[in-house]
């Protein structure tokens, strides 16, 4: 992984974090901009859903996305684990082949 590469990183959030977060990333010199937006969960882990998540078969979840060079995605990610361990962040990174403006 070189700190040419681009990657993707995606977060999925509780909306009870995504003030939190929203302001924790704003406040991160390596972190160029990012994107979020309302998303549904859907999974098999009903024992941490409540009632009504469980009866309509989703969860309100924030997505964060953000492009970075691998490397300063990688280290992200590891403030994110020291800053908001145990919040339940599920995150994934994949390679992007290109991204820019039209």
């Amino acid at each position: 992984m070189s700190d040419t590469e681009l990657t993707l990183l995606s977060l999925v959030v509780s909306p009870m974090i995504e003030d939190s977060l929203v302001d924790w990333l704003l406040a991160r010199d390596e972190v160029p901009g990012f994107t979020s937006a309302a998303v549904n969960g859907h999974g098999s882990s009903a024992h941490s859903m409540s009632l009504a998540e469980q009866v309509s078969g989703r969860r309100r979840q924030v997505l964060f996305q953000l492009h970075l060079p691998a490397l300063q995605a990688q280290s992200l990610v590891t403030a994110l684990k020291r800053d908001f361990g145990d919040s339940g962040i599920h995150y994934w990174l994949v390679p992007l082949l290109a991204c820019g403006h039209l």
